[in-house]
């Protein structure tokens, strides 16, 4: 069942902690129903242990070598940079096994499962890319996995819900509500409340009650610890710019975490739909308020009586109305700015990407690109050292842009 030893990837130290009851400043923190609080109660105190355990390190850092394909490489764009007048370089999640940064989460949750005595595995998926992850991790594993999904995602990405139902998972199609991402975290919620006791909720974005969003973000920082040691060593030092597209922010915030405490400027990038001022588009920091929604305190999406509006993108990976605490913080601290990218933009920066490089991104990471054709040599000064994390591949979203453009170009 398990992959060939060989050279762990080497981790570092745990990152800090949110302060009590899991709050990232203002943000964060643990609402949830009381049939829950003891089951995360015993998660923050399992995955403490664990994270603090080298045993499970050891392992988790084994997996990620040996099956996860990490470490994955940082790609100079040499095209592509003399096309922006910036110099670009992505981060790889694109090449791990199941194609995006979700697994890195997923293995570490599915140990931390088995190290509990799990024997399911629930979760929510958007794009599907985090359910194709959880049912990977628990085929490997021999677990039992449930997939909830929207049914507005389940018609969009038939790819990766065939994939997950080869991997052996099954998928529920959620019709409640937009039948988008957050209908599909909702009824995860409710499914881990009725089966709480042998089911272990992986949850999918660095968000929900604590200590989700910090546990994520621990599992997520491999890939700005290895961003940043490969860039010092292409560049001799750290990029101007680090740039990551943001839903919920699992692959942003563990890119960041490894920026903070440099002068780099960091940039998320949200899903601007048709525009931020037609009210359709997914910009929780740039048009939300403090609100709370999954059991967390965060910035979301919300009419004038505090009800949840429905997030729009062309990418479901970014169909969110909310975004993580500690994206919510970094803004409320000017540490991260937050701007959006269209989904023409973003389908624009998915094309240049394939026929300046031949490095088809999936459309979440493709806003980060169409947000720097848009902003290189404006916002992003010519000549920029730019770090941008490629969170997955476009395979999955083939059939979307193909009928939206009429073909596959």
């Amino acid at each position: 069942m398990q992959p060939t030893r060989g050279a762990p990837v080497r981790l570092g130290p745990p990152g800090p902690e949110p302060q009590d009851l899991g709050r990232f400043g203002d943000f964060g923190g643990r609402y949830a129903p009381e049939t829950l609080v003891a089951a995360l109660e015993a998660l923050e105190r399992e995955f403490r242990a664990a994270w603090h355990d080298p045993a499970f390190r050891d392992e988790y850092g084994e997996l990620l070598a040996t099956y996860a394909g990490r470490p994955t490489p940082l790609t100079p764009c040499h095209r592509l940079s003399e096309r922006l007048g910036v110099q670009v370089s992505l981060k790889r999640e694109d090449l791990t096994h199941t194609g995006s940064h979700k697994i890195n989460n997923v293995l570490g949750q599915a140990l931390l499962a088995r190290r509990m005595g799990k024997r399911r595995l629930i979760a929510e998926t958007g794009a599907g890319q985090h359910g194709v992850a959880t049912a990977t991790a628990a085929a490997l594993f021999g677990l039992d996995c449930t997939v909830f999904m929207g049914a507005v995602d389940v018609e969009r990405q038939a790819l990766n819900v065939w994939r997950m139902r080869l991997l052996g998972a099954e998928v529920v199609p959620v019709s409640s509500g937009s039948a988008t991402l957050k209908d599909a975290v909702n009824d995860a919620m409710r499914e881990w409340v009725a089966t709480v006791t042998d089911t272990h909720y992986c949850l999918g974005s660095a968000m929900g009650p604590h200590p989700f969003p910090w546990m994520v973000r621990e599992l997520q920082r491999v890939v700005g610890d290895e961003a940043r040691e490969q860039f010092r060593a292409l560049h001799g030092a750290d990029p101007d710019v680090v740039v990551a597209c943001v839903g919920g922010g699992s692959n942003a915030i563990g890119t960041f975490s490894a920026f903070v405490d440099t002068r780099a400027r960091l940039v998320g990038v949200e899903a601007g739909g048709l525009g931020l001022e037609s009210g359709r588009h997914g910009a929780a920091v740039n048009r939300g308020v403090p609100g709370v929604v999954h059991g967390m305190r965060s910035l979301f999406l919300q009419d004038e009586h505090g009800q949840v509006l429905e997030a729009t993108s062309i990418s479901a990976g970014l169909d969110y109305p909310g975004v993580g605490p500690e994206h919510a913080m970094l803004a409320a601290r000017g540490r991260a700015e937050y701007h959006a990218a269209t989904d023409e933009e973003a389908l624009s920066g998915f094309r240049l990407l394939a026929r300046t490089e031949g490095i088809v991104p999936a459309l979440e990471p493709a806003h980060a690109i169409g947000w720097l054709e848009r902003e290189a040599g404006r916002a992003v000064p010519a000549g920029s050292h730019v770090l941008v994390t490629l969170s997955g591949r476009g395979d999955k979203d083939a059939a979307q842009v193909a009928e939206r453009s009429g073909d596959l170009a």
